[in-house]
């Protein structure tokens, strides 16, 4: 049985709840702060990629790696999964007219940015198994991962 496309979907889900919320948390704040488009998209792609790395750092500290390490590790991981998604779910959002506009408490919005996430999710798995079967991206990870359920670190 080929497991490669299992694995791929868990390290891309893993990179969407990252990308998810850090696009949530930039677009709550764009809308409580009354930005415009522009600086709404960046602000959550910035958010994006902290949060995607900060969830892959978290799981590489607790199997040992020093911070600079993991640091490295996490940029390895997920740079080109988070990269394929944000360019997906916010050029979906930009392209529904009035998504980014529609504010928070709006059915548009809200279904905009869901479907963008799970379009983004879709491009992005093939792509990680890819990354995967060569050894890099979120194979990385699941091998520190399996080191550390035998004692990486201690």
């Amino acid at each position: 049985m080929d497991t490669s496309w299992p694995m791929a979907a868990q390290a891309t889900l893993h990179c969407l709840t990252g990308c998810a919320a850090g696009e949530v948390t930039g677009m709550v704040l764009a809308a409580g702060l009354g930005w415009g488009n522009g600086t709404t998209i960046v602000v959550s792609l910035l958010l994006a990629f902290a949060f995607g790395y900060a969830l892959t750092m978290r799981g590489v500290l607790r199997a040992g790696l020093p911070l600079h390490r993991a640091l490295r590790v996490a940029l390895a991981a997920d740079t080109v999964s988070i990269a394929v998604m944000e360019v997906v779910d916010n050029g979906f959002v930009l392209v529904v007219p009035g998504a980014l506009a529609a504010g928070l408490t709006t059915w548009l919005f809200w279904w905009s940015l869901a479907l963008a996430l799970g379009l983004a999710f879709l491009v992005a798995w093939p792509v990680n198994r890819w990354l995967m079967s060569r050894g890099r991206g979120h194979a990385v990870v699941h091998e520190l991962h399996r080191a550390d359920r035998g004692g990486i670190g201690g």
